[in-house]
């Protein structure tokens, strides 16, 4: 990772302008201060990822967490950390034709080797989950690589002290909950999370409510439900319970870890069973996680007043705001004095209304994920699936019926940019090429709706659209999308929001809108 404050034209310690020693291309993520672009080093070829951030609107604070994460990513250089191109690891595993837990014995293997890397040197990531383990290539069996460094601290040693209040919520360690000293086990506790996820597809901490969520963490209370448990050996629930050690003193090291027979002779250890059940699981999990990101990303991009009324920020209570295990939400140290009054639950209980088993299966993420949608999110998906319809018929009114006029985007063809209204979709109804005919077929599939309050909703989706090309030849394409609905007087539900992932095509209008 290379990183470029942009109101500055030197890059370490050089006069060297930064375009002077490297081609920028394309852009591939960005966050409130910062975009992340892809960039060649122009005398070896060699390929990174510049994240080039404006300084003009970080603090004193932003500058010192800037320059630590800067220091780490240049201490550590190991095969699973950094230099990435394939994706995310949860992402390669729903798409593979096989996935047994000695796939997942692998793949914490590697998880673990860099953490014990970092470990060795003093660092502590702090921030493990899903969207920071990624893929070195987009071939088979490629490396799992460690990625963002943004959290991570340097410590003394074994030496543990408090270092604020900082991760993702389904991760966090019970230390950090207690906002007790920690240290390197905090990473640990996460890799548990991780292997528990990556053995059935869903975490062993769950709960809507956070303040019961991290009630749940605290205690280490998890389980492990029939029937998708009874087919995993207890050599790898052992390394879990290890793992998820609630005193961290106990809790077993990376080092440790990577002695124990089912990852270091997994070949006669751990069960080589196909697992499609956990696959199923992870698909849901992993579009319920990128579902919270979408509208996070869009919480941060509008910033306006009709965001927070759609969150019913106003008019709800903060006990009202929930956050569940799966957000992908990250909490900085820099909000720790926030977090210690609003997130501060020493004295919550573990509630026993149900047993966590039935826990999972009331909020559907348990490996039984076949029950029907509740009445207001059967409304979501049926006005989702009327506005691709639309799309699908190139029916312009229709469309602008169910969104609002001040619709924001972001998808491909705005090349990284936040539109808002519809003049740039009704470019591409005006000046289609196509006929009227029925030659497009949208479906809505896997479609994950979370409420939000009485008067907003997100669903995350694929779109699989199906075509007739210019040759008369049958086609397919397909991408991810999020939509945000906010009810309207007098309008029903209409579209605030829509987020697509996908290659930029002009085939059809179908494919750009």
């Amino acid at each position: 990772m290379v990183v470029i404050p942009q109101a500055s034209n030197v890059m370490n310690n050089t006069s060297t302008n930064f375009s002077d020693n490297y081609e920028v291309k394309e852009e591939l993520g960005k966050g409130a201060f910062s975009v992340v672009r892809r960039c060649v080093q122009k005398r070896t070829g060699m390929e990174f990822a510049a994240k080039i951030i404006n300084t003009k609107k970080l603090s004193s604070r932003d500058f010192q967490k800037l320059e630590r994460e800067a220091r780490i990513c240049r201490k550590l250089q190991h095969p699973n950390i950094g230099k990435v191109t394939g994706g995310e690891l949860f992402e390669d595993i729903v798409a593979r034709e096989f996935y047994s837990e000695a796939d997942a014995s692998h793949c914490i293997q590697q998880i673990l080797e860099s953490i014990a890397y970092c470990h060795l040197n003093n660092v502590v990531h702090r921030d493990l989950k899903p969207e920071n383990l990624l893929l070195a290539s987009k071939a088979k069996g490629a490396a799992v690589k460690l990625a963002d460094f943004g959290l991570a601290i340097e410590v003394q040693g074994d030496t543990e002290a408090w270092f604020g209040f900082a991760g993702t919520p389904g991760y966090l360690s019970p230390e950090v909950l207690k906002k007790d000293p920690y240290g390197k086990p905090v990473d640990i506790w996460a890799c548990g999370v991780i292997l528990y996820i990556l053995l059935v597809g869903y975490p062993p901490f769950w709960d809507e409510d956070q303040h019961r969520l991290y009630a749940q963490i605290k205690a280490g209370a998890y389980d492990y439900p029939s029937p998708e448990w009874d087919t995993v050996t207890p050599e790898a629930k052992n390394l879990i319970d290890n793992m998820l050690t609630v005193n961290p003193k106990k809790r077993i090291t990376a080092e440790q870890a990577l002695k124990v027979p089912w990852i270091c002779n997994r070949e006669r250890v751990a069960s080589v069973i196909h697992r499609q059940d956990t696959v199923d699981c992870l698909k849901k999990f992993n579009a319920r996680r990128k579902l919270k990101g979408a509208i996070l990303t869009t919480m941060i991009a509008t910033r306006n007043l009709s965001s927070r009324n759609l969150l019913n920020k106003k008019e709800a209570p903060p006990s009202t705001i929930k956050e569940s295990s799966e957000s992908s939400q990250t909490i900085d140290d820099q909000d720790s004095d926030k977090a210690g009054k609003t997130l501060s639950h020493e004295n919550t209980v573990v509630r026993v209304d149900t047993t966590l088993k039935q826990q999972r299966k009331a909020a559907g993420i348990s490996s039984n994920m076949g029950s029907p949608f509740p009445v207001q999110k059967q409304e979501i998906v049926r006005v989702t699936q009327q506005l691709l319809d639309a799309i699908s018929c190139k029916d312009y009114e229709s469309y602008s019926r169910l969104c609002d006029p001040s619709m924001t985007c972001f998808e491909p063809e705005a090349l990284g940019n936040l539109i808002e209204g519809m003049d740039f979709h009704k470019f591409y109804f005006d000046n289609n090429s196509g006929t009227r005919g029925p030659k497009i077929h949208t479906t809505l599939l896997n479609p994950n709706v979370h409420l939000m309050g009485d008067e907003g909703a997100c669903i995350a989706y694929i779109r699989l659209t199906q075509f007739i090309d210019k040759n008369g030849d049958a086609r397919s394409r397909q991408a991810q999308e999020t939509r945000v609905w906010h009810k309207r007087n007098g309008r029903g539900w209409v579209c605030v929001h829509v987020h697509r992932t996908g290659a930029p095509s002009s085939v059809t209008t179908a494919d750009l809108l």
